[in-house]
């Protein structure tokens, strides 16, 4: 069994997934449009450049998420997404990457646990863990 993270997003979801491409590494293996689907008649014309559905590989990985029709959108919260990534330099890295224009939560530091961690919501409303655990 694989669980992999699904984001909804107020209409920013392409801009999303083109920043996690170039930051997180990776690649879209997919995106589809409202417009581009077969149900595009059903949808308003305005709707139609948001996204349906997009899957980023992250390796064994993926992130998939889509654009909430605004009556459906609801702000991410209960939740944050966990990165475990081995290399601290690579750690921070991410960390101000996604940090930039977000809200950092707790800053990227050495905790009793892990080499570096940190919580931030991006620039997208998506909240983030970054953790670096120490090696046994």
């Amino acid at each position: 069994m694989k669980i992999n993270s699904y984001l909804n997003f107020n209409g920013n979801c392409k801009a999303a997934f083109k920043f996690y491409e170039q930051y997180l590494g990776g690649k879209i293996i997919m995106m589809l449009t409202h417009g581009d689907a077969p149900t595009a008649e059903h949808v308003p014309v305005q709707w139609h450049d948001k996204i349906m559905h997009v899957c980023l590989d992250l390796g064994d990985q993926l992130l998939m998420g889509s654009d909430s029709p605004p009556e459906h959108f609801e702000t991410p919260q209960g939740f944050y997404v966990q990165l475990g990534i081995d290399e601290p330099a690579e750690a921070e890295r991410i960390f101000h990457a996604l940090a930039e224009n977000g809200k950092v939560k707790m800053p990227i530091e050495q905790t009793f646990w892990s080499v570096r961690f940190g919580m931030l919501v991006d620039q997208f409303g998506i909240p983030w863990m970054i953790n670096c655990q120490k090696t046994a």
